[in-house]
């Protein structure tokens, strides 16, 4: 399965404040080929290090400047630790996901997409609150019913409005289907709900949506996910996403997601979550391998120059930093986690 969610309202281990709960709030209130169908680099434009396209364009989405990691170089700069606090601007400076509460999105989302107007960029969101969440693990819970998560998400809608926003629709809710970890009584409602939220969603003139299917270590079949996806509206969104909040290599999720593009049919277009990718999944002892493993790295920097017809973006969805769970010692999901952090900061090869 994937690694659990961000929860962008927790405070900080390091006493700092979340990215957007305080400071959006002052302002104004988380190697190989390129898959079939796209181009191949040309040795010129290869990554040395990861063989695949270097990312040439600016990224178009908005970076946090008051984010944990900002707060974080921050505080290591007065402290003298001037490596540590440079090495972590590489999440600082780049722009990752929201995760709007759980309770009232739409101060968050309002403040961040004003923001992001006011450098012209876009704010990459997450709809994380489906009722029966994450089957009762780290992440457990979600709307207490279907009502509350139609007023959950419109809320979350209208707080949008007319600014340019990418919204990753419910992680891992249809993949949860697939795996039978859902109970089947619950399948029909969540497929209704995750419609409605498309078309809630789509209503909005400038977002894109992209319903979340998974990686190819947790539904292998790209058959068994695409049904799912059907259900859920896929062809009134924009596509699916792919690797949130996990480890798998970009060469082995392009190819997985040009399988899926294929069963879904018409062409489907997706997003990878590279936000933790970069030296792959957890070898040898894969007990929660999703779960705050040691030695990974930051992955492909966010961007939309993929080089890949069907690839839309790479995307920092799961905050980098931010913990899976209390496994390995980590601090409860969605918090802030510096000395993790900065591990895959150092280890980044980019």
């Amino acid at each position: 399965m994937s690694g659990r969610r961000t929860v962008s309202r927790v405070r900080s281990v390091f006493g700092v404040p979340p990215a957007l709960a305080a400071a959006a709030l002052a302002a104004a209130l988380t190697a190989g080929c390129s898959a079939p169908g796209g181009a191949s680099p040309t040795a010129a434009e290869a990554d040395p290090v990861r063989g695949e396209p270097a990312p040439s364009a600016a990224s178009p989405y908005w970076v946090d400047p008051d984010s944990d990691a900002a707060h974080q170089v921050r505080a290591w700069d007065r402290a003298g630790r001037e490596d540590d606090a440079k090495a972590l601007r590489r999440i600082a400076d780049r722009p990752v996901a929201l995760w709007p509460a759980w309770d009232a999105p739409g101060p968050e989302i309002v403040a961040a997409a004003k923001a992001a107007a006011e450098t012209k960029k876009s704010v990459l969101l997450v709809a994380y609150n489906i009722p029966h969440r994450d089957c009762g693990l780290y992440s457990a819970g979600g709307a207490k019913d279907a009502d509350a998560y139609r007023s959950w998400l419109g809320e979350f809608a209208e707080a949008i409005g007319d600014a340019p926003a990418t919204v990753i629709l419910e992680p891992d809710a249809l993949p949860h289907i697939a795996d039978g970890c859902t109970p089947p009584e619950h399948h029909a409602e969540r497929y209704q709900l995750l419609s409605e939220a498309v078309d809630t969603l789509k209503a909005q003139p400038r977002t894109k949506v992209y319903l979340d299917a998974g990686n190819p270590d947790w539904i292998k079949e790209p058959s068994k996910i695409a049904e799912p996806l059907r259900q859920a509206g896929i062809d009134r969104a924009d596509g699916f996403s792919l690797n949130v909040s996990n480890f798998q290599s970009n060469a082995s999720v392009k190819e997985y997601g040009a399988l899926l593009s294929d069963a879904v049919g018409g062409g489907a277009h997706y997003v990878i979550d590279t936000s933790r990718n970069g030296g792959g999944p957890l070898t040898g002892d894969r007990a929660e391998a999703w779960c705050n493993p040691p030695g990974r790295a930051l992955g492909t920097p966010p961007t939309t120059d993929t080089r890949d017809d069907r690839l839309d973006a790479y995307l920092w969805i799961k905050r980098p930093g931010e913990s899976d769970g209390t496994c390995r010692g980590g601090p409860e999901a969605g918090t802030w986690w510096p000395e993790y952090a900065l591990g895959l900061a150092e280890r980044a090869k980019s």
